[in-house]
């Protein structure tokens, strides 16, 4: 997985990482060093300014309460690796899905309105039929 991608969703909170690492840590309910564990298995990928500082976004803060729900469930760090990638993953799957059905009931609504461009009242083509037959 590439860094920030899977989790920086088109419209998640923010994509602005502000937090140096101790703020994050703070709002997050866990100690410093916990972050730095976390970005090393890959569970949250911190902006880095030319310095190097980690910067974490509001996006970041909620991936790191979501990790902490998960191992308090009795997942390990890897089982919540796999477990979030899944989530990832169906939520992709969930938006490709709805762009489908849309594109579906658009394409249904413009073959209904074909038809009924080409479809002829039955009275009208009864006249027609039969002025064809030569009976009118």
């Amino acid at each position: 997985m590439l860094e920030n991608e899977g989790y920086l969703q088109p419209g998640s909170t923010t994509l602005k990482a502000v937090y140096v690492i101790s703020v994050a840590a703070e709002l997050a309910g866990m100690h410093p060093q916990t972050l730095r564990i976390y970005e090393r298995k890959g569970l949250v990928y911190p902006i880095r300014t030319d310095g190097g500082s980690r910067r974490y976004s509001e996006e970041d803060v909620r991936r790191l309460r979501r990790i902490q729900e998960l191992t308090n469930a009795g997942l390990n760090l890897e089982g919540v690796k796999k477990f979030m990638e899944m989530e990832s993953e169906i939520e992709t799957l969930k938006r490709e899905l709805d762009v489908t059905k849309e594109e579906l009931k658009r394409q249904r609504e413009e073959t209904d309105r074909l038809y009924k461009r080409e479809i002829v009242p039955f009275s009208h083509g009864l006249k027609v039929f039969t002025n064809y037959l030569g009976r009118g």
